[in-house]
């Protein structure tokens, strides 16, 4: 696997991953608190703690992406799980 496409796949992971955990941790919105800011909807969280969703998405991210470089460099497929093979394929008589 090449460094860009290692890059681009970190990304592509990276950005399905926050939006997974964007929802997470929050409490309330502006409206429940009852301090709306100008120009942003009522149903914006209260406090949106950027800076913890982007450390969590980033630690899941580099776990899936080790998950999945290890199991691209160990030759693992679909292949190798029995329960997924078919029943005509399994019988070694046959």
């Amino acid at each position: 696997m090449s460094i860009a496409l290692s890059i681009a796949l970190f990304f592509m992971i990276w950005w399905v991953v926050l939006f997974g955990v964007l929802p997470f941790g929050i409490k309330r919105s502006q409206e429940e608190a009852g301090n709306v800011v100008p120009g942003s909807a009522e149903s914006a969280p209260d406090q949106p703690l950027m800076g913890r969703v982007i450390i969590l998405t980033t630690a899941v991210t580099c776990i899936l992406f080790g998950a999945y470089s290890w199991l691209h460099l160990s030759d693992f497929s679909l292949d190798d799980i029995p329960f997924l093979t078919p029943p005509s394929l399994r019988c070694e008589k046959c």
